[in-house]
């Protein structure tokens, strides 16, 4: 058992309430803040912590580090995410944007950081904009952090309302030579001149003079992009960020488990996700980290398959990929079983190879392999070809590619696909977290072992990067055949999981 596995363990337990502390958890219910804080959630934050298992000095080093990486005379601005509607007044669940929170900690929308360089101790200044208490609003959408408990909380040197942000950022950005700016990636990649007006419309609410102003200055001084230098720290996960994804995948884990018993033929793949939710979020999961896919049979042979409204035939195999959010963090897990709890020969034997490539590759994710995600992706073609070969696969030009269609590996953290920023021809180094995922697709197609068809089989383990030896973090999830097996018949005692 690693040492990794007993410290997340110790994360799920319920802090000890003192008296004082439960006395004040119930004067304090609703709470006065707008998010869990220790007087008002002490069975989720403990003493230190900004947000469960991350210390507030943590979210302080990170602000340092990225001011320190910075070149002097530099200023940062980075923007919250927005609540967005589904149909009219009907609004989605919140979560809050990535970048944004991995610096503050900060959980409510419609907010914003100013982080501007400097010779302190602390090597910057914060200011924190958020719409702050508002008793009318807060009757309907519940209790909002105030300016002075944001500067206590989340020790920024100054907190303001967020419609004094363009005012403020107007007398300030005049000073700096380096402007770094937060954008949603959607806008980002058409570029920074045609996001300033929106972001800054986001901010406030309006286009006046005070935003044509910034524009303008904008103009004379373009902004950089913010991202890249955040991802650059978060592709390395701390200690506490380790111990929270490994709770992350121990959820999924046990549920992708739970899940298989569940399973049988003549329930909808619907209902298996739904199960599979139900379990991750009694086990104190906020959400499904995406849109799971419960693709039964030849369904599993869509990479992206989310309909997920036929019924489970017996006789099929069931791809799940699914995972949750836990405390900020996701978890990314695929399993392929039978419905019927035993595979047949065919699915036994392409199972078996699919399940022989990933172990391989797993093995090779330290750092003193030095291997890149692209090297990784080559390695997991070329041992798929010689198991599709030993099975009886006649591969011509461009066959593999039909049936291994995808890229092998991710990074995964706060965000599910933390890539937009990586690059995969980068040596994999101790600390990341990223997916082993091969898979085989075999359509109905002559040019393929007919007992072969419509098989998908895909295995997905989220793996710890260490110096000379990985970590699998979803090692509660089976998949070797004698525990899936077990897991689909009940075998493995999984009310102890």
């Amino acid at each position: 058992m690693s040492s990794i596995f007993r410290i997340s363990r110790r994360i799920l337990r319920p802090t000890l309430l003192t008296r004082d502390y439960a006395t004040e958890a119930i004067t304090l219910k609703p709470s006065n803040f707008g998010q869990p804080v220790l007087r008002s959630h002490p069975h989720l934050i403990r003493p230190n912590e900004l947000t469960p298992g991350i210390p507030v000095e943590e979210y302080e080093t990170r602000r340092r580090k990225l001011m320190d990486n910075l070149p002097e005379n530099s200023t940062v601005v980075s923007v919250s995410g927005t609540v967005k509607f589904m149909s009219g007044n009907i609004f989605y669940d919140f979560r809050q944007a990535s970048d944004f929170w991995y610096l503050t900690g900060f959980q409510e929308p419609d907010s914003a950081v100013i982080l501007e360089k400097n010779s302190s101790s602390k090597g910057y200044r914060m200011t924190l904009f958020s719409p702050g208490k508002d008793l009318s609003k807060e009757q309907w959408d519940g209790a909002r952090t105030s300016f002075s408990d944001a500067c206590a909380l989340f020790r920024a040197d100054d907190a303001r309302s967020i419609d004094d942000f363009s005012t403020h950022f107007d007398s300030i950005v005049k000073r700096y030579t380096h402007v770094y700016l937060d954008v949603p990636p959607t806008k980002a990649r058409r570029g920074l001149k045609s996001t300033s007006k929106s972001l800054i419309q986001c901010l406030t609410g309006t286009s006046n003079a005070t935003t044509h102003s910034i524009i303008e200055a904008w103009k004379k001084k373009p902004a950089r992009p913010l991202a890249p230098h955040i991802a650059r720290l978060r592709v390395i996960k701390s200690e506490n960020e380790q111990r929270i994804m490994r709770e992350a995948s121990d959820i999924s884990g046990r549920a992708h488990a739970k899940t298989m018993r569940f399973t049988r033929p003549g329930l909808s793949e619907s209902a298996v996700a739904a199960h599979f939710q139900y379990l991750c979020l009694l086990s104190g999961a906020q959400r499904l980290a995406y849109v799971p896919v419960l693709a039964s049979g030849p369904n599993s042979l869509i990479i992206h398959y989310t309909s997920n409204d036929h019924l489970v035939q017996p006789g099929e195999l069931v791809l799940i990929d699914a995972g949750c959010e836990y405390n900020g963090y996701a978890s990314d897990i695929t399993r392929t079983y039978p419905a019927d709890g035993t595979f047949t020969p065919p699915q036994r034997d392409l199972y078996a190879a699919v399940l022989s490539v990933q172990k391989a590759l797993v093995s090779q994710c330290s750092e003193s392999a030095n291997m890149t995600l692209y090297d990784l992706h080559t390695r997991s073609c070329q041992l798929l070809r010689q198991e599709l070969i030993q099975l009886g696969f006649q591969l011509g030009a461009g066959d593999l590619e039909r049936l291994y269609p995808h890229f092998l590996s991710h990074p995964i953290g706060i965000d599910l696909h933390e890539s937009d920023n990586f690059n995969r021809s980068e040596t994999i180094k101790a600390g990341m977290v990223i997916t082993i995922e091969p898979g085989i697709y075999v359509p109905p197609s002559p040019a393929f072992p007919k007992h072969y068809h419509n098989l998908g089989i895909r295995i997905e383990d989220e793996v710890l990067v260490g110096e000379k030896h990985p970590v699998v973090l979803s090692v509660s999830a089976p998949k070797e055949i004698a525990d899936v097996e077990g897991a689909c018949q009940g075998l493995l005692g999984l009310e102890a999981l």
